[in-house]
Protein backbone atom coordinates (compact mmCIF):
# COMPACT_ATOMS: atom_id res chain seq x y z
CA UNK A 1 0.00 0.00 0.00
CA UNK A 2 3.19 2.17 -0.41
CA UNK A 3 4.77 3.50 -3.29
CA UNK A 4 9.10 5.07 -3.56
CA UNK A 5 9.86 7.93 -4.97
CA UNK A 6 13.30 8.70 -6.64
CA UNK A 7 14.93 9.30 -2.94
CA UNK A 8 13.65 5.69 -1.64
CA UNK A 9 11.00 7.87 1.34
CA UNK A 10 7.97 5.75 1.13
CA UNK A 11 4.54 7.64 0.63
CA UNK A 12 1.55 6.87 2.18
CA UNK A 13 -1.48 6.18 -0.55
CA UNK A 14 -3.98 8.24 0.29
CA UNK A 15 -7.76 7.26 0.25
CA UNK A 16 -8.89 8.40 -3.18
CA UNK A 17 -5.66 6.21 -5.20
CA UNK A 18 -6.66 3.63 -2.73
CA UNK A 19 -10.74 3.98 -3.85
CA UNK A 20 -9.40 4.51 -7.57
CA UNK A 21 -7.16 1.15 -7.68
CA UNK A 22 -10.41 -0.75 -6.18
CA UNK A 23 -12.57 0.55 -9.21
CA UNK A 24 -13.20 -1.59 -12.19
CA UNK A 25 -13.73 -0.61 -16.34
CA UNK A 26 -17.15 -0.83 -15.60
CA UNK A 27 -17.32 1.66 -12.60
CA UNK A 28 -14.57 4.11 -14.55
CA UNK A 29 -16.76 3.74 -17.61
CA UNK A 30 -20.09 4.82 -15.47
CA UNK A 31 -18.21 7.70 -13.83
CA UNK A 32 -17.09 8.97 -17.18
CA UNK A 33 -20.53 8.68 -18.94
CA UNK A 34 -22.16 10.26 -16.15
CA UNK A 35 -19.48 13.12 -15.98
CA UNK A 36 -20.04 13.81 -19.63
CA UNK A 37 -23.30 13.59 -19.30
CA UNK A 38 -23.70 16.44 -16.21
CA UNK A 39 -21.67 18.76 -18.47
CA UNK A 40 -22.58 21.74 -20.55
CA UNK A 41 -20.93 20.65 -23.20
CA UNK A 42 -22.59 17.65 -23.18
CA UNK A 43 -26.25 19.87 -23.09
CA UNK A 44 -24.66 22.31 -25.75
CA UNK A 45 -24.27 19.63 -28.29
CA UNK A 46 -27.03 17.56 -27.60
CA UNK A 47 -29.38 21.07 -27.97
CA UNK A 48 -27.13 21.80 -31.16
CA UNK A 49 -28.23 17.78 -32.91
CA UNK A 50 -31.67 18.38 -31.56
CA UNK A 51 -32.04 21.58 -33.19
CA UNK A 52 -30.84 20.26 -36.16
CA UNK A 53 -32.43 16.57 -36.83
CA UNK A 54 -35.78 19.18 -35.94
CA UNK A 55 -34.57 21.71 -38.70
CA UNK A 56 -34.06 19.13 -41.18
CA UNK A 57 -37.08 17.03 -41.02
CA UNK A 58 -38.83 20.49 -40.72
CA UNK A 59 -37.51 21.94 -44.25
CA UNK A 60 -36.04 19.03 -45.63
CA UNK A 61 -36.70 18.99 -49.78
CA UNK A 62 -36.71 15.37 -50.01
CA UNK A 63 -36.58 13.23 -47.15
CA UNK A 64 -38.08 13.44 -43.98
CA UNK A 65 -36.69 10.45 -41.75
CA UNK A 66 -39.11 11.45 -38.84
CA UNK A 67 -41.93 13.90 -39.46
CA UNK A 68 -43.63 15.99 -36.85
CA UNK A 69 -44.06 15.66 -33.92
CA UNK A 70 -40.40 13.70 -34.06
CA UNK A 71 -41.86 10.05 -32.61
CA UNK A 72 -38.30 8.74 -33.64
CA UNK A 73 -36.61 11.57 -31.57
CA UNK A 74 -38.64 10.56 -28.43
CA UNK A 75 -37.90 6.91 -28.93
CA UNK A 76 -34.21 8.01 -28.58
CA UNK A 77 -34.58 10.38 -25.84
CA UNK A 78 -36.39 7.64 -23.96
CA UNK A 79 -33.37 5.07 -24.67
CA UNK A 80 -31.03 7.69 -23.51
CA UNK A 81 -33.08 7.96 -20.50
CA UNK A 82 -33.05 4.48 -19.82
CA UNK A 83 -29.43 4.13 -19.87
CA UNK A 84 -28.43 7.17 -18.19
CA UNK A 85 -30.30 7.34 -15.22
CA UNK A 86 -28.99 3.65 -13.85
CA UNK A 87 -25.78 4.75 -15.12
CA UNK A 88 -25.85 8.03 -12.90
CA UNK A 89 -27.57 5.78 -10.39
CA UNK A 90 -24.02 3.80 -10.34
CA UNK A 91 -21.77 6.53 -10.39
CA UNK A 92 -23.64 8.46 -7.44
CA UNK A 93 -23.20 5.03 -5.07
CA UNK A 94 -19.79 5.08 -5.80
CA UNK A 95 -19.35 8.90 -4.35
CA UNK A 96 -21.48 7.56 -1.64
CA UNK A 97 -18.80 4.99 -0.93
CA UNK A 98 -15.65 8.06 -1.87
CA UNK A 99 -17.73 9.92 0.71
CA UNK A 100 -17.47 7.33 3.76
CA UNK A 101 -13.75 6.45 2.83
CA UNK A 102 -12.84 10.43 2.83
CA UNK A 103 -14.79 10.47 5.98
CA UNK A 104 -12.97 7.12 7.27
CA UNK A 105 -9.87 8.78 6.82
CA UNK A 106 -10.13 12.20 8.44
CA UNK A 107 -11.30 10.61 11.35
CA UNK A 108 -8.26 8.86 10.96
CA UNK A 109 -6.39 11.85 11.07
CA UNK A 110 -7.45 13.56 13.86
CA UNK A 111 -7.39 10.92 16.00
CA UNK A 112 -3.28 10.46 15.03
CA UNK A 113 -3.57 14.29 15.54
CA UNK A 114 -4.91 13.81 18.85
CA UNK A 115 -2.32 11.15 19.88
CA UNK A 116 0.59 13.08 18.71
CA UNK A 117 -0.52 16.41 20.63
CA UNK A 118 -1.12 14.36 23.57
CA UNK A 119 2.43 13.34 23.31
CA UNK A 120 3.39 16.44 22.97
CA UNK A 121 1.88 17.27 25.61
CA UNK A 122 3.53 14.81 28.02
CA UNK A 123 6.94 15.96 26.61
CA UNK A 124 6.46 19.60 27.56
CA UNK A 125 5.66 18.70 30.80
CA UNK A 126 8.22 16.54 30.89
CA UNK A 127 10.98 19.18 29.54
CA UNK A 128 9.20 21.60 32.43
CA UNK A 129 9.24 19.40 35.02
CA UNK A 130 13.12 18.91 34.61
CA UNK A 131 13.72 22.80 34.34
CA UNK A 132 11.65 23.24 37.53
CA UNK A 133 14.15 20.23 38.99
CA UNK A 134 17.31 21.66 37.75
CA UNK A 135 16.73 25.31 39.00
CA UNK A 136 15.42 23.94 42.62
CA UNK A 137 19.19 22.41 42.36
CA UNK A 138 20.95 25.63 41.58
CA UNK A 139 18.55 27.22 44.03
CA UNK A 140 19.44 24.49 47.06
CA UNK A 141 23.40 24.98 45.86
CA UNK A 142 23.07 28.56 45.95
CA UNK A 143 21.58 28.42 49.47
CA UNK A 144 24.84 26.03 49.93
CA UNK A 145 27.29 28.63 48.98
CA UNK A 146 25.88 31.45 50.87
CA UNK A 147 25.28 29.35 54.00
CA UNK A 148 28.97 28.88 53.93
Amino acid sequence: MSKHNSTNRTIQKNWHEQHNETLGVGDRLADSVANGMGSWRFIIIQTVLVLLWMGLNLVGYMYHWDVYPFILLNLVFSTQAAYAAPIIMMAQNRQNDRDRMQAQADYQTNVDAKLEIEALAIKLNTLEVDKLDKIIRMLEEMKQIRGN
